[in-house]
């Protein structure tokens, strides 16, 4: 779990007296403080730390808050860093220029402590979430380009019939939890901005009756119930996506020139997640049962890529016999007996081979069909 109050916080604040508030308040709350006394020395100190969030105070001498903002949003290395501005000014006119300068929020003087720490924790998770997205989505862009180099070598050698399935499989596996996070970012920021008006009520020293039917509005139980999960859900859809792209550049390594040395279980169990489409209930049929007997083997030296065709081939293979096996049969009568597939990997007994065994549990090869088999 991220602990966030070890983030490092900078204070842009040319006023003494509330830049010590603001650095004994939030050190006391568990982060790195770090404090500039005006826009020039925030940008000079920038050159060399890269902070979690700046609290940037708008009406400086020399450069003022807007211009400081503008400036570090000119920059690549720290266009990404969420800044809040800290003002005095009521002004709507002046927190609009603000936010469309790139700032994430603004907190109105005087400080209400429990207002910064809230809104301060909001950000930095919101910040780190987005910051893994981003590195989830470049992840998965080299592993697109390295998945299709991979088609096009299985394309050449004619080792894959269905490609065009197969990518479309992938594609869904990965758009699920995608579009998963992009739904709930929506409610996410909504949430925050509901929290952030309620939180301005009571900085605004708002009547008790008016907090009264705010939180009523908004719904403020359920807000600080469903808030929590929904970040939460979206954490483990990017770990979904994290899970997709590990297998996808396990599946889509390229061949070496020489063997390397290789984990035969992940070669399988990527395999396995690329088919996962095809495994999953559908109308005619429960779910296909994936059974792993995996004995602790050592890495093999191999063609990984090679091997994982081999894998995937035979895979597939199991999963159409089953098709073809529940052809004319209920849904009732699958269920009664459910498909499964087990994977059985050890070593022989004189521990210089591996032995894989994929196994389905669909009807067979029909006596006279075998028979044919044994004449030719």
């Amino acid at each position: 779990m991220v602990n966030y109050t070890q983030n490092l916080i900078m204070i842009v604040e040319d006023n003494p007296v509330n830049a010590k508030v603001l650095f004994e308040f939030l050190q006391a709350s568990g982060f790195r403080v770090l404090v500039a006394k005006n826009g020039e020395s925030a940008l000079k100190k920038l050159q060399v730390v890269s902070p979690d969030l700046i609290l940037l105070d708008i009406m400086m001498p020399g450069i003022d808050g807007f211009e400081t903002c503008r400036r570090l949003k000119e920059e690549k290395a720290t266009r990404d860093i969420p800044v809040i501005f800290m003002t005095a000014l009521s002004d709507m006119v002046d927190k609009v220029r603000g936010l469309t300068l790139g700032a994430v929020d603004y907190i109105t003087k005087p400080f209400q402590p429990e207002d910064v720490l809230a809104r301060v924790n909001v950000h930095l998770k919101l910040c780190h979430l987005n910051q893994k997205l981003e590195q989830r989505a470049a992840e998965l862009t080299a592993t697109v380009v390295q998945l299709q180099e991979s088609q096009q070598r299985l394309v050449q050698s004619e080792k894959m019939s269905s490609l065009g399935q197969l990518v479309a499989g992938i594609a869904h596996e990965i758009n699920n939890p995608a579009g998963f996070i992009e739904g709930n970012l929506t409610y996410a920021q909504k949430y925050m901005q509901d929290l952030i008006d309620h939180i301005h009520l009571y900085q605004n020293q708002a009547t008790e009756a008016e907090i009264s039917r705010h939180a009523k509005k908004i719904d403020l139980e359920y807000l600080l119930k469903d808030f929590p999960h929904i970040l939460n859900s979206m954490q483990q859809g990017v770990e979904r996506i994290s899970d997709i792209s590990v297998s996808l550049r396990t599946f889509a390594r390229a061949d070496s020139a020489v063997k390397i040395p290789f984990n035969i279980h992940d070669g399988i169990d990527s395999s396995i997640l690329i088919l996962k489409h095809r495994l999953k209930a559908c109308d005619t049929r429960p779910a296909i049962e994936i059974i792993r007997d995996y004995a602790d083997l050592p890495e093999v030296e191999c063609f990984p890529g090679k091997l994982n065709q081999v894998f995937m081939n035979l895979l597939a293979n199991a999963i159409d016999a089953l098709e073809e096996s529940n052809l004319g049969r209920s849904y009732q009568e699958i269920a009664n007996n459910s498909n499964f597939i087990r994977v059985k990997t050890n070593l022989t007994e004189d521990n210089n081979h591996i032995l894989i065994e994929i196994k389905e549990n669909g009807l067979g090869i029909p006596d006279e069909i075998q028979s044919k088999r044994l004449d030719h």
